[in-house]
């Protein structure tokens, strides 16, 4: 009964988690976030790292959707211009799959749709003359460069989570919520610490259900609704080699079945290549990249570039669950990328079944106990306005919180407060600061931290001032900033989420950060939270 009592709990501290809390907490909510793992560490992780229209989505007729997104390109890298900047994108046509006319067409509208401002129009390349043609076999004459966006994707939902924390918000990671029951006009959760096994209790006057691939589960496991599973679960691969040419430039090539996939510049030495698209049956945790779907990236991108790949070109995969709203789509592809709220709104009967999802207006009137929104699908490029529709659908619960819609569009990220397309000299200021650091790394540290790159190099003048080097240019000074801010306890969330130090780093480099951070943590519970202390502990023989 002495159960604290909050305004919202969210389950999942992925992207859509992430942004809704962001934006709760910045309207005066009481906000608690649990992820019972690390922070965007499923398919927030997972995505081909890209803030985009979605170009094949307009031959599936999503106006509406490819309108929604392109809107928010220039908005979000305007509010988080360290970790989003522009791209090119190539794509060729090839003969006997789309006709030029058609795609030209297309990236008319993709070009106008969208209100872009900023970034440049489509333009037609002809590849047998031009450069960005030369890593190319002779498949085509023509193509065209059209513009989009590149993320850090975790860094998003990181430097969203952050936000909250720094309105108010309660960010709980490795936290299971075990158990959801609705007691009149509250939501009564359990929560478990995954490290611990200790449980504590919360009370909160609505519930959203973020879950991700698991917002199935939740709904009937935890929170005992008797609904019928409505999430189609797809699965999307991607591979990393070596990189493949030299320039800048992206690409997108189409293939004989349909599909597209895209060849994209990554951290500096490698090139990405993704992503499949299938339907998915299994338990999202244990989805990987299946020997199926490299081979079919390896044989795809090998039909256009003039350097051949093999499976063995390939130094590390990645694969996600999309929990996509199954809207009855024959194949994976053609279900739809945009995002459903099904809002639960509570009959008051304490048995936490519900009523049932019900549409906006109906919804709305019937509030007779604690809510329970479930998001189905999104897109990280949507994710800030599903968080405003999500709170929209809340506004009955909280009087007043519609007022300050809309805030979450203009205000910097952590570490973000900087002019669009300035990056470059947010850098070399870095570099004339702190002239031990190559241009490279603080490229690296500004597109990863931007401002607060300063606050992990501190009053460094030589890079020994930095502390251990782990490897894969990582330091002690970025890994304890990492550890203290952004809710990183493992290795694997800095190498292979937080940043991607892993693709330059051995197996047993990252097993000695791991130890690192064990110590530190444990050196912190025995001092009762004493960082300083910790780091000291952790860095002894």
């Amino acid at each position: 009964m002495n159960a604290p009592v909050l305004d919202l709990a969210i389950v999942g501290g992925g992207i859509n988690g992430a942004g809704i809390a962001r934006d709760a907490a910045g309207r005066g909510l009481k906000v608690l976030l649990v992820e019972r793992g690390d922070l965007g560490a499923a398919t927030s992780s997972a995505s081909t790292k890209l803030i985009h229209g979605g170009l094949r989505y307009l031959e599936h007729y999503d106006f509406r959707l490819v309108r929604h997104a392109l809107a928010e390109r220039e908005r979000l890298w305007a509010i988080a211009p360290h970790i989003i900047w522009p791209l090119r994108f190539v794509l060729p046509h090839r003969k006997g799959l789309r006709p030029a006319w058609l795609l030209r067409l297309g990236l008319f509208l993709y070009d106008h749709l969208g209100g872009r401002k900023r970034l440049p129009a489509t333009v037609t390349r002809r590849l047998r003359t031009d450069p960005v043609g030369l890593p190319l076999r002779d498949v085509s004459a023509i193509g065209f460069e059209y513009s989009d966006c590149w993320v850090q994707d975790n860094r998003l939902v990181v430097l969203n989570v952050r936000d909250a924390a720094e309105n108010g918000a309660d960010i709980r990671v490795r936290t299971a919520c075990v158990a959801a029951r609705r007691e009149a006009d509250h939501w009564r959760l359990t929560l478990q610490d995954e490290e611990t096994g200790e449980r504590s209790e919360v009370r909160a006057r609505a519930l959203v259900n973020a879950a991700g691939p698991w917002v199935d589960t939740f709904l009937s496991g935890v929170a005992g609704a008797n609904v019928a599973g409505r999430a189609r679960l797809v699965q999307g691969s991607h591979i990393v080699v070596r990189k493949l040419y030299d320039h800048d430039r992206c690409y997108i090539f189409q293939n004989p079945d349909g599909r597209i996939i895209f060849a994209i510049p990554y951290e500096d030495d490698f090139t990405l290549i993704g992503t499949t698209d299938q339907d998915y049956r299994g338990d999202p945790c244990d989805v990987h990249a299946t020997p199926e779907e490299i081979a079919y990236l390896v044989r795809a991108v090998s039909s256009y570039f003039k350097r051949a790949i093999t499976e063995e070109d390939v130094v590390w995969t990645y694969s996600g669950v999309r929990s996509l709203y199954d809207d009855g789509a024959e194949t994976a592809q053609e279900t739809t990328r945009d995002y459903v709220l099904s809002l639960d709104p509570g009959s008051g009967s304490g048995n936490g079944s519900g009523s049932g999802p019900l549409p906006d207006a109906a919804a709305e009137a019937a509030f007779g106990g604690a809510p329970l929104l479930s998001v189905f699908g999104g897109k990280i490029t949507t994710y800030r306005c599903l968080a405003e529709d999500a709170l929209d659908r809340l506004a009955a619960v909280f009087p007043g919180i519609s007022a300050k819609r809309g805030w979450t569009a203009t205000r910097a990220l952590p570490g973000g407060d900087f002019e669009a397309g300035t990056a470059g000299d947010v850098a070399r200021d870095l570099c004339r600061a702190y002239r031990f650091l190559s241009e490279r790394e603080a490229r690296r540290l500004v597109r990863h931290y931007g401002l607060e790159a300063r606050d992990i190099l501190g009053t460094a003048r030589r890079a020994d001032d930095l502390g251990r080097a782990f490897g894969g240019s990582l330091t002690e000074r970025e890994v304890v900033f990492l550890m203290d801010r952004e809710y990183a306890r493992v290795a694997a969330d800095i190498v292979w989420r937080r940043t991607k130090s892993g693709l330059r780093m051995t197996a047993e480099e990252i097993a000695a950060l791991d130890v690192f951070m064990a110590q530190r943590r444990r050196a912190a519970r025995a001092s009762g939270g004493d960082t300083a202390a910790a780091t000291a502990a952790a860095a002894e023989p």
